[in-house]
């Protein structure tokens, strides 16, 4: 039977169960009862002699079918209502654990880039405290090739400031360690001036390329900090 002739009997076995009560009440004797209710329980009768036997079970059975039909909507509206909770709770914990992996991948690069800070800062330590080569340490010569003298300078200036020295004295004199400015008293590779002043590096700084770097490192550290401030200073103003 579907739900739709077990509801329909059940409104026809509640008039049937109106009229049992109609006419029982005729048997009982009332005598309060007119005319009207005469004829109501005998329509009544009528209509209880037309209902099956067996509606009462009927009824109840689609009694009990409207109950589960409710409360099979209330554990729909529950099950619902504790998915939709558990999908907004899980969601808070996924936007809380995407926070921290965040936090912890942005720490991380943090450190790396400091460790790696640290590692250049080390490099350029160890770089500065190596033992460098003397002037005294290269042999003398009557002339010296552009190449020599710069192979001179990267033994004398540290590596982490050689570029800048060796921009410096590409403006000066191109390498040429005999460079002697016409309009100045001006001299050798750094363009000491007056050149003499090189004599505090060794007697022989005006044809010892070596002397000329000792003394323009010594220059540039003491007056820039470094070669480095040096050729800072030189593209500012074009001289140093």
């Amino acid at each position: 039977m579907s739900r739709i002739s077990v509801r329909g009997l059940a409104v026809a076995s509640a008039t049937a169960v109106t009229a049992v009560g109609a006419v029982t009440g005729v048997a009982s004797g009332s005598t309060s009862s007119s005319g009207d209710d005469a004829e109501a329980t005998a329509s009544g009768a009528t209509l209880l002699a037309d209902i099956p036997a067996g509606a009462q079970a009927q009824v109840q059975t689609a009694s009990l079918a409207q109950q589960a039909d409710s409360q099979a909507i209330a554990a729909d509206a529950t099950a619902r209502k504790d998915a939709e909770a558990a999908a907004r709770k899980q969601a808070a914990k996924d936007a809380i654990a995407k926070q921290k992996a965040a936090e912890e991948a942005k720490e991380a690069e943090a450190a790396a880039k400091k460790a790696e800070e640290r590692k250049k800062e080390e490099l350029k330590t160890a770089s500065r405290s190596a033992p460098r080569a003397s002037a005294s340490s290269f042999p003398v010569q009557s002339s010296y090739t552009v190449a020599q003298v710069q192979e001179m300078a990267r033994q004398l200036v540290p590596a982490d400031q050689f570029q800048c020295f060796s921009n410096i004295v590409d403006h000066e004199s191109s390498w040429n360690y005999r460079a002697d400015n016409p309009t100045s008293d001006a001299y050798g590779l750094v363009q000491a001036l007056p050149g003499s002043k090189m004599s505090s590096a060794g007697a022989d700084w005006a044809t010892n390329p070596a002397t000329q770097i000792k003394w323009g490192l010594s220059y540039m550290d003491g007056r820039y900090g470094s070669p480095c401030g040096a050729w800072s200073f030189w593209q500012a103003n074009n001289w140093y």
